[in-house]
């Protein structure tokens, strides 16, 4: 397969060897690690073989409760002959020095999001991964969900009419109810609170609704709990041609995934599980293959996960925006630059 990276076109390898995947934990601070774990576990490419954690009391319980080893020495895990590939679910400011060593160790990688705190720190990971001919993935879930699809074969048949406006809510009660770990409220960890962690979700959906270029962007966060970070948070995007997109995203609600698009035709809801639109009931499909699966494939076939890259790249690019607005108190412009090629 033929990538191009920079100005020149590279040739990525397939994998070479049979049998599955081998895949490395890297980090058990995200709620999540346990996730990626067993879907390595559960998939018939795949195989859990390691586990690291910066904390090792930590990273030795999580792998014994697996049956995998546990080792403190990140550099001597991806080292090992028989790891090929990890899951990063360490802190997110940890993200970019984890997922760095492991691309210039030669391990292709499946992250947690955000990808990176920053848009450039994206593009250095993604640079380095093509050059590396790695599979890099970030686990953008309801992008594959059959909610989704659903919608999507909605506004493609145009019934909606012209979209004006997208509002796309998720949010649990981990702060408010107490079962969110305290380290998600630690800004030198987290980075961020509500919109950084969960509100990644209704961020890249609205973006997949409405588009990854809004004029402007606006958010008000609050600290219902009193933590260090917001606990709730909504943001705003004003895009030129007057559509508008809110973001909504919290761990003070167990209120779940809402999502609300109104057009010039009809309106569509998804609410408990149901798809309405213009007030009628229609069927969701199946969940498609998730992104780790995408990526077991990608490795595999020596793939780049072009569509997904992009997203996580845009994701930030935003999640960055909105805490800046929110940080000013006033809607902000959003500069998104323009590059040859690029999608709208």
């Amino acid at each position: 397969m033929l990538v191009r990276v920079g100005q020149e076109v590279q040739e990525v390898p397939r994998r070479l060897g049979a049998g599955p995947v081998r895949v490395a934990v890297v980090g058990c601070w995200h709620v999540h690690a346990g996730d990626y774990a067993q879907r390595a576990l559960e998939h018939d490419g795949a195989e859990l073989v390691a586990v690291w954690d910066d904390e090792p009391a930590r990273g030795a319980a999580f792998a014994g409760e697996r049956g995998v080893p546990f080792t403190d020495d990140l550099d001597a895990l991806l080292a090992r002959d028989d790891v090929e590939a990890v899951t990063v679910t360490t802190a997110t400011s940890a993200h970019g020095d984890a997922i760095g060593r492991a691309l210039a160790a030669g391990r292709h990688v499946f992250t947690e999001k955000l990808l990176a705190p920053t848009v450039d720190a994206c593009e250095t990971l993604v640079a380095a991964a093509d050059a590396a001919g790695l599979a890099l993935a970030v686990s953008l879930p309801r992008l594959h969900h059959g909610p989704t699809l659903a919608i999507d074969a909605v506004l493609a048949a145009g019934t909606l009419g012209r979209l004006t406006h997208a509002r796309v809510r998720v949010s649990h009660d981990g702060a408010s109810a107490g079962w969110l770990p305290e380290r998600f409220f630690d800004p030198a960890t987290a980075i961020g609170g509500a919109l950084t962690d969960l509100g990644c979700h209704p961020v890249y959906l609205v973006q997949r609704f409405l588009g990854a270029d809004p004029e402007t962007v606006s958010a008000t966060y609050r600290a219902f709990t009193g933590r260090a970070l917001e606990d709730h948070a909504v943001v705003t995007l004003g895009y030129g041609d007057g559509r508008i997109g809110v973001i909504e995203a919290g761990f003070v609600s167990a209120d779940g995934y809402t999502v609300e698009l109104h057009g010039t035709e009809a309106s569509l809801t998804f609410r408990d599980d149901v798809l309405r639109v213009a007030g009628e009931e229609r069927p969701v499909p199946a969940d498609a293959d998730d992104a780790f699966a995408r990526w077991i494939d990608a490795i595999g076939s020596g793939g780049r996960m072009t569509d997904n890259l992009e997203r996580a790249v845009e994701l930030t690019r935003l999640v960055v925006a909105a805490n800046a607005a929110a940080a000013s108190g006033r809607a902000l412009p959003y500069r998104r630059p323009r590059r040859p090629g690029r999608r709208p």
